[in-house]
C-alpha cells in the first residue's frame, strides 16, 4: 500500500507514524512544499513546544475547542492527552505539566520533539521529501495521482495534513475535489487599543481578571497581559478564539468589559473593603490596596476615576468609593484591530467536519482521502490543544480503516 502524506508538520508526521504502526508494510512518503519541517513545533511555546494539555478526560478536553469540540469527543476516546504523554515517554521524551496545565518536554526545548520525530521517521523507514508542493490531486479509478511541478506519482491513499491557511485560496485545490470550506479567519489573536493610556503599563500582568465581550454572552477568566499595543494573555486569547467569527464580522472594532478582581458584585467587593478598613483607614489609598492587584494597575485605576492617590481611606466619599468599585468590576475598553502571531498562526475554518468520518478521518466525498490537523475546521484555545488535535486526528487517519 502506497500512502502519501501532504504536509511536513505535526499532523503530517504523526499520521505517518500511525500508518507504519498499523500497516507495517505500507510505503509512506511525506511531501512538504517548503524546505522547513515541523516549523510550528519549533517555535511553539516560545521554543519550548506546548506538546499537549494536562486534561485526561475526553469530554473535558473536547470543551477547549471553540470549533470541532463535539466532533473530537469521540476521537479523544481513541487517542487523547494521556496517550500523547505515553507515546513520547516510550520514545524517551518525558513531558511535564505546568500550573496552568500546559505540558512541555522536561528539556524545555522544542528541538527535543523535533529530534524525536526525525528519529521515529528514520526507524519506521518513512520517506520525507521537501520543496515538493502538490499542485493537484487527481482521483483515479483506484487511488490517486499527485501532480507536482515537474512530475506525478500514484498512491493508494492520501492524508492531507497541510495545516491552516489564512486565505480561502489555500483551500481551492481541496474544493475542486468537492469539499466545502468554512472560511478561514484568525482564531488566536491579541487586542489592539490605539491611543488608550493603559499601554503605559506594558509588561504588567493581572492574574485574576474576567473579560467580557460586550454584546455577547462570551466571557473568559484568567491572566491579562498589558502590551505596547493593547492586551494579551490567556483570558484575551481565549476570548479571541471563542469570538473569532463574531469579531471578524465586526471588523475587529468592539468593546470589552473587564472585572479586574473577578469578584461577582459591588456588595462582595465592598465587604472586603469594610473588613480591611480598620487596618488601612489612616493609610494613603495609593499605598493600601485591599485587593490582590499589581500596584501599578491600582494607581492607574485610581487616576482613571480621578481619586487623589495621596488621600487617606477614611476621607474617601461614598460617591468615590462607588466609582472605584465600578471601575474595578466594570472597566470598559475599546478595541480597534488585532495582532496575530504570524509564526504560530491559528485559524478557525477549514474542511467542514460534516464531510469527514471522525472515526477514521476519511472524507465522505472522496474514498481513500483522509485529513488531519488544522486543515480541518478545528481549533483549540491554546497551542497545546491544537497540537493534541493534530496528534489525535493524525493517529486516527493513519489507521486507514478499510
Amino acid at each position: 500500500m502506497r500512502v502519501a502524506i501532504i504536509g511536513g508538520g505535526a499532523a503530517g508526521f504523526f499520521s505517518a507514524f500511525s500508518v507504519k504502526e498499523h500497516h507495517r508494510n505500507a510505503s509512506v512518503t511525506i511531501f512538504e512544499k517548503s524546505n522547513k519541517l515541523l516549523s510550528k513545533v519549533k517555535i511553539s511555546g516560545g521554543g519550548r513546544c506546548n506538546v499537549t494539555h494536562a486534561c485526561f478526560s475526553p469530554s473535558k478536553l473536547s470543551k477547549s475547542y471553540p470549533r470541532g469540540g463535539k466532533h473530537l469527543k469521540k476521537s479523544f476516546s481513541v487517542f487523547q492527552a494521556q496517550d500523547t504523554v505515553e507515546w513520547f515517554s516510550q520514545r524517551g521524551v518525558e513531558l511535564k505539566a505546568e500550573e496552568d496545565g500546559r505540558m512541555f518536554p522536561t528539556t524545555d526545548s522544542s528541538q527535543t520533539i523535533i529530534d524525536c520525530f526525525h528519529k521515529e521517521a528514520a526507524n519506521k523507514n518513512i520517506t520525507i521529501t521537501v520543496q515538493s508542493p502538490v499542485t493537484k490531486i487527481v482521483k483515479e479509478k483506484e487511488g490517486y495521482t499527485l501532480q507536482f511541478e515537474s512530475r506525478s506519482e500514484q498512491f493508494d491513499k492520501i492524508i492531507v495534513a497541510t495545516g491552516g491557511s489564512p486565505k480561502m485560496s489555500g483551500f481551492y485545490w481541496l474544493q475542486k475535489l468537492g469539499h466545502t470550506i468554512s472560511p478561514p479567519l484568525p482564531s488566536l489573536f491579541t487586542f489592539n487599543m490605539p491611543g488608550d493610556q493603559i499601554k503605559i503599563l506594558m509588561g504588567l500582568v493581572v492574574e485574576n481578571a474576567t473579560v467580557h465581550l460586550q454584546g455577547t454572552k462570551l466571557s473568559h477568566h484568567g491572566p491579562v497581559l498589558i502590551t505596547h499595543w493593547g492586551m494579551s494573555g490567556p483570558a484575551i486569547l481565549k476570548l479571541s478564539a471563542w469570538g473569532a467569527r463574531h469579531l471578524a464580522e465586526n471588523n475587529y472594532n468592539f468593546k470589552i468589559q473587564i472585572n479586574w478582581l473577578s469578584i461577582k458584585s459591588d456588595e462582595v467587593a465592598n465587604e472586603i473593603i469594610e473588613e480591611k478598613l480598620l487596618a488601612i483607614r489612616k493609610k494613603k489609598i495609593s499605598n493600601a490596596c485591599p485587593f490582590e492587584l499589581p500596584n501599578r494597575m491600582w494607581l492607574f485605576l485610581l487616576e482613571k476615576v480621578g481619586i487623589d492617590p495621596d488621600s487617606v481611606w477614611h476621607e474617601l466619599s461614598k460617591k468615590n468609593r462607588n466609582k472605584l468599585l465600578n471601575i474595578l468590576l466594570n472597566d470598559i475598553y475599546e478595541v480597534k484591530g488585532k495582532t496575530t502571531f504570524k509564526e504560530e498562526f491559528v485559524t478557525c475554518g477549514g474542511i467542514k467536519l460534516s464531510e469527514i468520518k471522525m472515526t477514521s478521518m476519511e472524507s465522505r466525498i472522496c474514498k481513500d482521502l483522509y485529513f488531519a490537523g488544522e486543515v480541518l475546521d478545528i481549533d483549540g484555545i491554546t497551542g497545546g490543544f491544537n497540537f493534541q488535535a493534530a496528534w489525535t486526528t493524525g493517529y486516527i487517519a493513519g489507521k486507514l480503516i478499510e
